[in-house]
């Protein structure tokens, strides 16, 4: 199949790379690019790092060179992104941000310390209130910005147009927004017939289903792998 990623450049790259080697011809249009802030991160009293996204990690190996912070990471996309910064001590939550709030309240204990959450300056969720009511002290910073891309580029919208994409991934909720917004731009919604949209959950899917997609797939589980095996399982029902 010939899917357009839409991530941001460092995780469409990688993912661009995974979809080849399963068969599939990638394109990418990143359309939200990161921007540090170039804040500065105070790790003193800290018990654990909180990301809920691959991009708050990197964000975070940037700003200090600590690496031995216990880190929990919302899913298995970010704790691996950990891994590779250096990080030693990271626990994947492997879901949601729910899930997340679970698996830190069941491990860490209110009173050795407080939480830093590491994010961007737009969160689907708010992890810290979440937590508070748990009992945890809690602290965003914010270590990024995702800037939202100002049009399609021409030769994606041409694919569009010549009903030659056959799948989008779509990771977050901004980012199918976004897209429903430059795909109006562009006049290609008429040719989203032919073209399948793959979505990391149901709040991502109610971002772009209004577009009348050839079907949209929303993944069993909010996570990466989940959402490739929906890509493998659209391709399937294609053959």
């Amino acid at each position: 199949m010939r899917v357009l990623i839409t991530r941001p450049e460092a995780d469409g790259a990688a993912l661009a790379a995974e979809l080849g080697e399963r068969g599939h011809q990638a394109l990418i249009q990143p359309l939200l690019a990161i921007v540090p802030t170039g804040t500065d991160v105070d790790l003193a009293g800290v018990q654990a790092v909180l990301a809920t996204s691959a991009n708050g990690v990197r964000a975070l190996a940037a700003a200090t060179a600590r690496r031995h912070v216990p880190l929990y990471a919302v899913g298995d996309t970010s704790a691996a992104a950990a891994r590779a910064c250096g990080f030693t001590d990271v626990a994947s939550a492997g879901g949601d941000v729910a899930a997340l709030v679970a698996v830190v309240a069941a491990a860490l204990r209110p009173d050795r310390g407080r939480l830093l959450h590491v994010a961007g300056a737009d969160v689907a969720s708010d992890l810290a209130a979440m937590l508070r009511a748990e009992g945890f002290a809690v602290d965003r910073v914010v270590l990024y910005r995702a800037i939202a891309a100002a049009a399609l580029e021409p030769a994606i919208a041409d694919e569009f147009l010549a009903a030659r994409i056959d799948a989008v991934l779509f990771f977050s909720p901004r980012t199918a927004r976004t897209f429903a917004k430059l795909a109006s731009v562009a006049g290609v919604v008429p040719a989203l017939g032919a073209t399948a949209a793959i979505c990391l959950s149901r709040a991502v899917a109610a971002e772009i289903e209004a577009l009348r997609w050839r079907t949209v797939k929303i993944a069993d589980r909010p996570d990466r792998t989940a959402l490739i095996a929906a890509l493998s399982a659209v391709a399937s029902e294609g053959r």
